[in-house]
């Protein structure tokens, strides 16, 4: 492949666009920088677009352009650099069950891409995004996601109406505690950092549930990564039962 040497290379000017939400949407692709990241893809069997390494590294395979040091570091997100960084097709899904969490108005990239995190930890099916969520594909949520970004069905939803199962709304001020895990097919909706769920999503829901807590609040990556675990351990799992040989 070509060897780059000016951060004023057209593919790399290319590259730069997908910092931006505008680049994303009209390319239909993001990046991901770092081994960890492209290794995740790799795994979740993720063919990449264009890969890009640093000139002199054995990173990727013959099919990388290699790219001079200051180059690569002119269309890189970290304030380290890279070493690798690669474009990837955006995929989008229908929102689907048994295990779906729906994000409101969550505009934290960070708390996006930690959703995602943990929605794969905890075997989730769909993360569905709402209006007002911030992008899953920015670098911000995709570096939080740590890999998470390929391997967890993505979806957007105009209306709670096109959720799987079972609506069960996260709400501070909710009187029933929550409580799991629960049968069938399920939603957890997960609303902004500070206002939470409107009145009218959660008046749609078949149950509205708060998670107890000693403190004020707790943000909406935290929230909804107690909400999982709650909703996915097994009778039992918080005994403390002697290994099994």
């Amino acid at each position: 492949m070509t060897q780059i040497q000016s951060p004023h290379n057209p593919r790399l000017k290319a590259v730069r666009h997908l910092h931006t939400k505008r680049g994303r949407a009209r390319s239909g692709l993001f990046l991901a920088e770092g081994e960890d990241l492209l290794a995740a893809a790799e795994r979740a069997g993720r063919p990449l677009v264009e890969g890009y390494r640093l000139a002199g590294s054995e990173l990727g395979n013959d099919d990388f352009h290699e790219v001079e040091r200051s180059a690569l570091a002119s269309v890189s997100a970290l304030g380290s650099g890279t070493r690798v960084i690669a474009t990837y097709e955006q995929r989008w899904s229908p929102p689907a069950g048994p295990l779906c969490v729906y994000l409101h108005r969550v505009g934290d990239p960070g708390n996006v891409g930690t959703v995602l995190r943990s929605a794969h930890a905890f075997g989730a099916s769909c993360v569905a995004l709402g209006p007002g969520c911030a992008d899953p594909h920015g670098p911000k949520a995709v570096r939080a996601s740590m890999g998470a970004i390929f391997a967890v069905a993505l979806a957007r939803v105009s209306d709670i109406a096109e959720l799987p199962g079972e609506l069960v709304a996260l709400a501070a001020d909710a009187p029933a505690p929550l409580r799991g895990p629960r049968a069938g097919e399920l939603t957890l909706l997960v609303g902004a950092e500070r206002e939470g769920l409107p009145d009218t999503l959660t008046a749609a829901c078949s149950y509205t549930a708060r998670i107890p807590i000693a403190g004020d609040s707790l943000n909406a990556a935290m929230a909804a990564t107690v909400a999982l675990y709650e909703m996915t351990r097994q009778p039992g799992a918080l005994r403390d039962d002697p290994p099994t040989i």
